[in-house]
């Protein structure tokens, strides 16, 4: 269930995930998902947690998660924010170069433009 939402938050964003999406993607009822995580925020935060533990920097969709988190919620955020800075810490020297390449990865390789 958290790699379910993992996948949606990384894929979709933050502000523009609802509800909805993540309940479909978890198989909660709403009320189950408020229950266990209080909020949305709540579910972010608990996927966060578990998703940058050990070699995290290996798997594509937590760094599209970490990068929704950096992008969305870690300027205004600060308990996010920490989280954020701790896994890039942790990484060390070359975790700039790490979620470039993850940026770059989502760029088009061509332009539909021209087909």
């Amino acid at each position: 269930m958290i790699a379910r939402a993992a996948e949606v938050f990384g894929r979709i964003g933050f502000n523009a995930c609802s509800v909805d999406d993540l309940v479909e993607a978890t198989a909660l009822h709403r009320g189950s998902l408020y229950k266990a995580f209080g909020s949305k925020r709540g579910l972010f935060e608990k996927v966060l947690d578990q998703v940058l533990v050990g070699e995290w920097y290996r798997d594509p969709a937590a760094l599209d998660l970490l990068i929704t988190a950096l992008r969305e919620l870690a300027p205004a955020d600060l308990p996010i924010a920490a989280r954020c800075r701790d896994a890039l810490q942790a990484y060390g020297e070359g975790a700039a170069g790490l979620l470039g390449a993850r940026l770059l990865d989502h760029l088009p390789t061509h332009d539909p433009n021209k087909e």
